[in-house]
């Protein structure tokens, strides 16, 4: 099989599971407990989130360990709503994983107003939108620094100097960009910032959530006093040794696998085109690595994907997270893709495990199947 949907999940390093079986096993001691079976998870908990920081240009003590994206999502979004009363704004766009747009929705029932701004045909929210919507009212402002879809990569620097001098927290979902691109905190000035393990081939089930030191956000889950009395819940130590690891084995070759990944996309479009087929690229020129949004003239999507499969070739027609959805991406109506081409839209997301061989034998694939 050849797999080519790595923006919805990717395997396990090899290494990542080795650093992670020790506490699968014998040391299995709840960190928080005060007996000796306790020091060696205390250790790699505190090991892991030191890695982690270093990863992003962070503080240890700025690093909340999370389920994954969605729930460092809710929390950023949520958890800074709820220290005002209802009536403040929340400000996005049109194009977020839905962990951020529903998050916002369900504020919005309850009565915080929430903006959503538009993007341009590349997927980029631009100044203007966000300056024209911002106010003193505005609680936080949630702006995703990698589009999981299209692959966009957003201006953050300037959205967030906007919304800070406006009084504005921003929060990126950089769930899409952690560990495939240089992301620094300080440089970003974001005030929280969302990430997933099993993006960058870490474990399913952990995430963390960065929160700036001296920004004030509410707990989402309430118990036992965990992560400096911020995250309630007995920690994942297997999981957050394994996210460690395999962030930075990541962070040590981003710029090598960058190159191959972008090489990877680039043969795959030339060999496209050779094949004379009619497509649309969709998103920005500035995108995650490996990452590409087709629009195919005149084809179907679904039939695209499950034809591949039967070829033994896994990829997607937009977010994992909404694979059972049958109707057009949010994300491709918001960029306004040409209807004619925008049912035929699929996405292809190479990993580093990915070969020249593999580009051209999909291209070879979708050109047999359009020419049917």
């Amino acid at each position: 099989m050849i797999y080519a949907d790595h923006a919805a999940t990717t395997a396990l390093s090899p290494k990542a599971r080795d650093a992670m079986q020790p506490f699968l096993e014998d040391a299995y001691g709840n960190p928080s407990t005060l007996y000796s079976l306790a020091r060696e998870p205390r250790r790699a908990v505190l090991h892991s989130r030191e890695i982690i920081a270093a990863a992003i240009h962070a503080n240890p003590n700025e690093v909340y360990f999370t389920s994954g994206g969605t729930e460092a999502d809710n929390w950023a979004i949520k958890g800074t709503a709820f220290r005002y009363s209802m009536g403040k704004e929340i400000i996005t766009d049109a194009i977020e994983h839905h962990a951020v747009l529903n998050s916002c929705a369900a504020l919005s029932r309850i009565g915080y107003k929430t903006t959503i701004l538009p993007v341009d045909s590349n997927g980029i929210v631009s100044s203007d939108s966000i300056k024209t919507a911002i106010s003193q009212n505005t609680a936080i402002a949630s702006i995703m620094l990698a589009n999981n879809e299209i692959g966009t990569i957003e201006p953050i620097q300037v959205l967030t100097d906007i919304a800070h001098q406006a009084g504005a927290i921003f929060h990126t979902d950089a769930v899409q960009a952690i560990g495939h691109i240089p992301v620094n905190v300080n440089e970003l000035q974001v005030d929280m910032l969302s990430a997933s393990a099993h993006k960058f081939n870490g474990p399913k089930g952990v995430g963390f959530l960065y929160v700036r030191s001296g920004i004030a956000l509410l707990p989402l889950l309430d118990g036992g006093g965990q992560e400096h009395g911020m995250r309630g819940g007995t920690e994942n130590v297997a999981g957050i040794v394994g996210m460690a690891t395999a962030l930075q084995e990541h962070i040590e070759h981003i710029e090598r696998d960058a190159a191959y990944l972008q090489n990877l996309s680039s043969r795959l479009i030339t060999q496209l085109k050779q094949h004379e087929l009619d497509f649309l690229i969709n998103g920005s020129n500035q995108r995650i690595p490996g990452s590409l949004s087709l629009s195919f003239k005149g084809a179907d999507g679904e039939m695209l994907l499950h034809r591949l499969d039967l070829m033994g070739t896994a990829i997607a027609t937009g977010s994992a997270c909404n694979s059972k959805e049958t109707e057009l991406s949010h994300v491709i109506q918001a960029i306004q893709v040409p209807q004619k081409y925008a049912n035929g839209t699929i996405r292809i997301t190479f990993g580093i495990d990915n070969t020249v061989e593999d580009a051209d034998t999909i291209a070879e694939q979708i050109a047999r199947i359009l020419y049917r």
